[in-house]
């Protein structure tokens, strides 16, 4: 059993170890091992030219990383918060989401930009945010969530062997969570597909990242009134697996989709449309969204009512099937 933030460690050391070209970069990941120690003992085993301490300039490890990746390295940069991303917001959207099809196929950016997102940590103002939407908005760009130990050992793999570029989400509130890994698998999940965490025949939740326990809770609270809640963690934010939504959907007839961020023109919104558009006459009533609030991430005393909890999603459920 190791937590989640430990597992990243383990993909990260692997990756290192199989491929030279990767290098690690961004503030504090080197001596300190980062702020949350997710990088912990990597530049003391690897060495300050793989392992490096960057400026406090979002804008320009980005930046760098574009410049390594033409000359065929695979930087992996570490945004400390998901706050702080906007300073390299412009690099990312206007180099790195575009420079394979800018150069019509000829150059290939292979940068992974981790990012700790979503609240329950009591943080201060830009120390918690959900970002995602902007990036998967973002047409070159793959974006993933990890929400467990297991798959945040092989994601993280498989996203630093991609050849495009990939926004890898770590759910921070859940770094010190605990779940077996086998260290000696190799990756075998597709990056891209979501995963059935539980099944279930009443209603289909789907959640990725800090969400998805929130989701097993709620299918484990709703289990004991006799209702079986299938939950469904997308791991994939762009592209997004539908067809295993899909064919969930039309299964239960019942769909919720949640999340952290704000609802307005979130995943939720696109997710709901496209059931709506493709299972409709499956459908038992109208999709549901239990989301975050639209307005900016409040402060760390009255967060707990920001954030979905279960008694949210629960009130979601009975609604549908109140519908």
């Amino acid at each position: 059993m190791i937590t989640l933030g430990k597992a990243i460690n383990h993909g990260l050391r692997r990756a290192l170890e199989d491929d030279p070209k990767v290098v690690i970069m961004g503030e504090d990941v080197g001596k300190l091992g980062g702020v949350f120690r997710i990088t912990d003992g990597l530049q003391k085993d690897f060495g300050e030219n793989r392992v490096i301490d960057t400026p406090l300039a979002e804008a320009g490890i980005v930046g760098t990383a574009v410049g390594l990746a033409i000359r065929g390295y695979r930087p992996v940069c570490e945004i400390q918060f998901d706050g702080f991303v906007f300073p390299a917001y412009n690099q990312i959207v206007a180099q790195v989401a575009k420079m394979h099809y800018r150069s019509q196929g000829k150059v290939r950016l292979p940068i992974v930009i981790r990012i700790p997102f979503g609240g329950g940590i009591g943080a201060v103002e830009h120390h918690s945010e959900s970002p995602e939407a902007y990036f998967a908005h973002t047409p070159g760009l793959k974006v993933v969530s990890c929400s467990n130990p297991a798959d945040a050992y092989s994601m993280i793999q498989q996203a630093i062997a991609s050849d495009d570029p990939v926004i890898f989400f770590e759910p921070k509130r859940r770094y010190w969570e605990k779940g077996e890994v086998d260290l000696d698998l190799a990756p075998s999940f597709p990056l891209h597909s979501a995963r059935i965490a539980r099944p279930g025949s009443a209603a289909t939740l789907l959640a990725y990242g800090p969400m998805v326990r929130v989701a097993l809770d709620a299918a484990a609270a709703a289990a004991e009134d006799g209702r079986e809640l299938e939950v469904i963690d997308l791991r994939s934010l762009s592209p997004i697996d539908y067809p295993v939504i899909f064919e969930s959907v039309r299964r239960t007839g019942r769909a919720v989709v949640v999340h952290e961020a704000p609802g307005n023109v979130g995943l939720g919104a696109e997710i709901a449309a496209r059931i709506s558009e493709e299972c409709f006459y499956s459908l038992e009533a109208p999709v549901l969204r239990v989301t975050g609030y639209d307005t900016p991430y409040p402060a760390a005393r009255v967060e707990e009512e920001y954030l979905p909890d279960l008694d949210r999603v629960l009130d979601a459920v009975d609604r549908s099937f109140g519908w």
